[in-house]
């Protein structure tokens, strides 16, 4: 269901988001997907991969994938969530993390820094990257 969920908002093929959750739940790899419920409807959710689709492979792992339904914006969906996976990987020993976006004054709210300018895979233009130390 998560895997769906993901792939209807960001167009990634389902089989991508699968492989990734089921190496999670296999205890594979220590970046994991987290979303927000509302009884059996996900309303939010973000994931942490290696690599979101950029040149700069050296600094992962990135969040991924942050989306909230438009009914639900405004609520701290996003934020709680961004704040839960920082706290989450900080307790694996993993810091810092990084995302990229093309939001501005968004993240920064949840502590997180404008760090350089990425190039997107099959991307015309560069695109925003931030760190949380």
């Amino acid at each position: 269901m998560a895997a769906d969920w993901f792939h209807k908002k960001w167009g990634v093929p389902k089989d991508a988001y699968l492989e990734c959750m089921t190496a999670y739940l296999n205890k594979e790899t220590e970046n994991g997907w987290y979303l927000c419920m509302l009884g059996d409807q996900i309303v939010g959710g973000l994931g942490v991969i290696d690599n979101d689709f950029h040149d700069r492979k050296d600094l992962s792992p990135n969040v991924c994938a942050v989306y909230t339904e438009e009914a639900h914006r405004g609520q701290g969906i996003a934020g709680n969530l961004l704040n839960l996976v920082v706290e989450n990987m900080n307790k694996k020993g993993i810091a810092p993390i990084y995302l990229v976006t093309d939001h501005t004054g968004f993240y920064e709210r949840y502590g997180w820094e404008f760090y350089c300018m990425a190039q997107g895979d099959d991307e015309p233009e560069q695109t925003r990257l931030y760190i949380h130390r």
